[in-house]
């Protein structure tokens, strides 16, 4: 695999210590630095993944949808401490999904599996924690397509994009701690340096 440019890695790593990142999820991480941006890798991550479900017949490999998903946790990273909480969760969550890859092919066979077993719902199962990385990567799209689609700040792109994905799903504790992480957000300018993007190259990926 390719690796990030440094740069753009070394910022994300000073706000998220490698100890807050699984081992699994660090590894792939890891393994990508040195050439691409974030936004560069993650895209052509999904390009390849699409490409594997056509040849598949459809099917979904968790091998490398874990491995993709591992990628985006850098675009929490980049977002600081207001989605600190998302980015330790979907993290916790990809490295199980990634464990979950030595002993399944696919994804459907983890629901064909926690479905015989009766345990879809229950904590800590496969099938969960996919639910979960699911939502953690609607957020990460959600955000930056609001961030993209309008001039406003990040902050509005996050609250925006919150409130659609996340919030339906959190107790209004969570909510009111959400919301004020939120003026902890790095500003527009701010996040393009971290990605070592400019806006045109993000709105591409």
């Amino acid at each position: 695999m390719l690796g990030f440019r440094q740069m753009s890695w070394s910022s994300a790593e000073a706000q998220a210590p490698s100890e807050q990142l699984c081992e699994g999820v660090a590894a792939v991480v890891a393994a990508r630095q040195g050439m691409e941006t974030p936004l560069t890798a993650v895209a052509e991550a999904f390009e390849e993944l699409v490409r594997g479900m056509d040849a598949d017949g459809g099917e979904l490999r968790v091998a490398p949808f874990s491995d993709t998903c591992a990628l985006v946790s850098v675009l929490f990273s980049s977002l600081g401490m207001a989605f600190r909480f998302a980015e330790m969760e979907y993290v916790t969550k990809v490295n199980d999904l990634i464990g979950a890859g030595k002993s399944y092919r696919t994804l459907s066979d983890i629901l064909d599996k926690d479905i015989q077993n009766d345990c879809v719902k229950k904590q800590g199962s496969h099938s969960r924690n996919l639910r979960r990385v699911r939502l953690g990567l609607g957020l990460i799209k959600a955000l930056f397509e609001q961030f993209l689609a309008t001039e406003g700040s990040l902050y509005d792109a996050a609250t925006i994009a919150y409130g659609q994905v996340c919030a339906p799903f959190h107790s209004w504790a969570i909510r009111k701690a959400v919301g004020a992480g939120m003026y902890t957000l790095p500003t527009r300018e701010q996040l393009v340096v971290r990605l070592n993007e400019t806006e045109a190259d993000e709105e591409i990926h």
